[in-house]
C-alpha cells in the first residue's frame, strides 16, 4: 500500500538522521501525527494518548531504545512475542523489548496491544476525547510503573494541544486548522530544541470519521456501523435487545442498515453535550440528533419543530435549553406555521411537552410503554376516543 510505503520511508529517513541531531517535541508530533490519526480511526485508541505516550516513552524520539529498536511505546516482549527483539535496561537489567522495522509497525502494534488485552477493555468505553480518563486508565491497567505517568501524558497533551488530533480523527476538526502556534518558549526538557510549526496541508473538509468499535457521544454508548450491517448482529455483539436498537435510534424495524450511520446502544439523553448546533447544508433533524447524541423528540421540542420540518442551513439549534423562537426553515413559507402549530398542539399549560411522530405499525400501547405513561393519559392529552393511530400522527406527551 502507498501509505505503508510512505511511513516506511519516513522511518528510514528518521533512522538515518536521528544520530545527527536532537529531535524536538514538535518535530516528533509533526512526524507521527498522521500515523496516530490513522490508528485512532482503525482501532479507537485516541491519537492524543498515542502521541503523548510516544513522546514520554521515547524522550520525543531521542531515547536509546527507540534508536536501536523503533519501539516507540516501551512494549516488552511478553510471552506472545515471536518477532525480533533487543536487550535494554529498564526496570531490570537486560530486559527483552520488541524490535520493529519502522515506526509504523510500532504504532500499529501499540494499538493492537491495547485493543486485544482484556485488562484494557474498559478504556474503550471511555469518551475518546476524555484524555484525562484515558491517561489515568492506562496507569490503573498497569501500562507503566511511574506514579506520575498520567500527569506526564496530560501535561504533553495540554501543552501541545494533542487532543486536536483526536478531534481530526473523529472528523470534528479540519486538518488545515493550526494545532500549535510557533512560540519563543523552548520545548519541555529540550532547552536547545528548535521549535517549529505544523506544515500547511491542503485545505479540505473531511467527512466525519468515528472510531472502530464502541465509544461514547454525550456520555451515551454508540458504534458507527456501515451500510448493510445486520441489526441482529449489532444487537448480539453488544448485548442489546434488538427492539431497543430501533427505539434508541428512531428507526423503523428492518433487517440491515440502509446507510452508514451511528447506532446508539442505549437511550440518548434529553439534552446535548454542547449548548448549540449550527445546521449545515443538507443536514436533517435526524442527522443532528444522532451526531449530538440527543433524543430526536427532545431536539424538536427544544426548538419548536416537527419531524417534517427542515431548519435552514446556518440556523442555530438549542441543545440544552428551550429556544426563544423556532429557527427559520429551508422552506421559508412554513416558518410561521411552526410556532402556530406548537401553540395549537399545547392546549394545556405544561412545563415539558414532547411531540411523538407515530411510526408504521406503532400502537398506542407501545407508545405508552416507551414514555412510561398510561393509555388514558395519552388519550386525554390527544383527545382520542379510541386506540387507533395513523402513521405520521403527532401525539403530545406530557412528561411533567
Amino acid at each position: 500500500m502507498k501509505r505503508t510505503a510512505v511511513y516506511a520511508l519516513i522511518g528510514l529517513l528518521i533512522t538515518a538522521t536521528v544520530n545527527a541531531q536532537t529531535i524536538s517535541i514538535e518535530d516528533y508530533i509533526n512526524t507521527y501525527k498522521e500515523i496516530a490519526i490513522q490508528e485512532m480511526i482503525r482501532t479507537g485508541v485516541p491519537a492524543s494518548i498515542t502521541l503523548a505516550q510516544g513522546i514520554v516513552e521515547t524522550e520525543n524520539g531521542n531515547s536509546k531504545l527507540v534508536k536501536k529498536s523503533n519501539n516507540h511505546f516501551g512494549i516488552k516482549c511478553k510471552e506472545t512475542w515471536t518477532g525480533p527483539s533487543v536487550s535494554h535496561d529498564d526496570d531490570a537489567p537486560g530486559e527483552c523489548f520488541r524490535k520493529y522495522t519502522n515506526a509504523e509497525e510500532s504504532y500499529v502494534d501499540h494499538s493492537n496491544f491495547l485493543r486485544t488485552r482484556k485488562h484494557y477493555d474498559f478504556l474503550f468505553t471511555l469518551d475518546p476525547i476524555d484524555y484525562k480518563a484515558w491517561a489515568h486508565g492506562l496507569k490503573k491497567a498497569g501500562y507503566a510503573t511511574n506514579p506520575r505517568y498520567p500527569d506526564l501524558l496530560i501535561k504533553y497533551i495540554e501543552t501541545y494541544s494533542l487532543n486536536s488530533y483526536s478531534l481530526i480523527a473523529m472528523g470534528k476538526k479540519n486538518t488545515d486548522e493550526p494545532i500549535f502556534a510557533k512560540t519563543e518558549q523552548p520545548a519541555i526538557n529540550q532547552p536547545n530544541a528548535q521549535v517549529v510549526t505544523a506544515p500547511k496541508t491542503e485545505q479540505r473538509k473531511p467527512a466525519i470519521i468515528y472510531p472502530v468499535g464502541e465509544f461514547k457521544i454525550n456520555e451515551t454508548r454508540v458504534v458507527y456501523a456501515t451500510k448493510g450491517t445486520p441489526f441482529l448482529g449489532i444487537a448480539q455483539q453488544y448485548n442489546v435487545q434488538l427492539k431497543w436498537l430501533f427505539d434508541f435510534n428512531d428507526l423503523k424495524e428492518t433487517e440491515a442498515l440502509e446507510n452508514d450511520q451511528l447506532i446508539y446502544l442505549q437511550r440518548k439523553r434529553k439534552t446535548g453535550a454542547n449548548q448549540f448546533h449550527t445546521v449545515t447544508e443538507g443536514e436533517s433533524l435526524y442527522d443532528i440528533a444522532q451526531q449530538q447524541g440527543i433524543r430526536l423528540d427532545a431536539l424538536m421540542q427544544l426548538n419548536m419543530l416537527t419531524a417534517n420540518q427542515q431548519p435552514a442551513a446556518g440556523e442555530q439549534l438549542y441543545l440544552q435549553a428551550q429556544a426563544p423562537a423556532a429557527p427559520k426553515l429551508s422552506n421559508k413559507k412554513n416558518t410561521a406555521g411552526v410556532q402556530q402549530s406548537t401553540i395549537e398542539l399545547n392546549p394545556v399549560v405544561v412545563s415539558d411537552i414532547l411531540i411523538h411522530i407515530v411510526q408504521p405499525k406503532e400502537t398506542l400501547y407501545a407508545i405508552s410503554k416507551k414514555y412510561e405513561v398510561s393509555l388514558a393519559e395519552l388519550q386525554q392529552w390527544n383527545h382520542l376516543t379510541g386506540t387507533d393511530l395513523k402513521e405520521g400522527m403527532e401525539l403530545i406527551i406530557n412528561k411533567q
